[in-house]
């Protein structure tokens, strides 16, 4: 029999090549991948995360280059201003129903097309070609294109809509506070609904056909078929989408800037064109990182609540 001394260092030896082993896979599967992941995690942090501490550190600061002896830190400060701050609120409303309108009306038309696109019929190439020309034009060539359009002297708009008895006479649409954000809204209808035209194609086009060909031996209606095949099959991308684009226009200040500026009296300023304003025509960097941030924090709290329902949804 073996004495007690030499089943111990046999035991000693086994753990230590247990421990060897492990020491080994927690090497190749927990730390090797962070090593090889390295530059690109740099690389985001320097790009990503530190202007957005820097941006947050910010709304804490009275940073306005017009005073530059009066900055440091303020706390609260900007964001109790923000509270009270009617204009805030003003942009607040009208981001809403900018985003909401926009998103509405391109994801409707958006779906109609690629539906359309998903059929077989002549000049299907070319048409595919027209549709997705509004994504190619500059913003900024788009928004002054659209500002042409809505010109009560030269542009067709104003005057197409009094023909059809919409207005009492052609005049400046962009001009109307009741209106003007109807005028951008349209041009990013325009400008957006490519995208989801786009997205939506290549979801429909995997969507297996043997389904359809089920659905129409049983007897199904068009209507039947689409909202028990086709709809349920486009839920992920649906909501996917629909994040990524409200996410995108409640940031996307171009086509208002170029337009209207915000006016006619703040009637068009969402959050985002606020913050430009507020920094780089007040000139007020504390406060305007204070508005941002706060966007930021509803944008998350957004995209959460779609990401949970888009669970959701892949589940079923």
């Amino acid at each position: 029999m073996e004495s007690r001394a030499v089943i111990t260092r046999k035991q000693n030896t086994v753990e230590r090549g247990e421990t060897r082993a492990r020491r080994s896979l927690y090497w190749q599967y927990v730390v090797e991948p962070f090593v090889y992941l390295s530059p690109s995690i740099i690389l985001i942090g320097a790009v990503m995360l530190m202007p957005l501490i820097i941006g947050i550190s910010y709304s804490f600061q009275s940073i306005e280059l017009l005073r530059p002896f009066n900055t440091g830190w303020i706390g609260f400060e900007n964001y109790a201003k923000l509270w009270a701050d009617r204009k805030f609120w003003i942009a607040l409303e009208n981001t809403f129903w900018w985003t909401f309108w926009s998103i509405t009306l391109q994801f409707f038309l958006g779906l109609g097309l690629a539906m359309l696109l998903n059929t077989h019929f002549f000049g299907k190439k070319l048409f595919q070609a027209l549709v997705f020309l509004p994504w190619a034009v500059p913003t900024f060539l788009s928004a002054l294109t659209w500002a042409w359009l809505f010109n009560p002297v030269i542009g067709p708009l104003p005057h197409w809509l009094t023909a059809l008895g919409i207005l009492s006479e052609p005049y400046n649409i962009l001009g109307d506070p009741d209106l003007a954000l109807w005028g951008p809204i349209a041009a990013n209808v325009w400008f957006g609904v490519p995208f989801f035209a786009i997205t939506l194609l290549a979801a429909l086009q995997s969507i297996p056909g043997d389904m359809y060909e089920a659905a129409e031996i049983d007897g199904a209606s068009a209507w039947q078929t689409f909202t028990k095949i086709t709809l349920p099959f486009l839920a992920p991308m649906i909501a996917i989408t629909v994040m990524l684009r409200t996410i995108w226009i409640a940031n996307f200040a171009d086509l208002i800037y170029v337009m209207t500026g915000g006016g006619p009296a703040n009637s068009t300023q969402i959050i985002s064109s606020y913050i430009f304003t507020t920094a780089f025509r007040r000139l007020d960097f504390g406060y305007a990182s204070a508005i941002a941030v706060v966007l930021l924090i509803l944008l998350m709290i957004y995209a959460v609540i779609l990401l949970v329902i888009r669970k959701k949804l892949v589940k079923v």
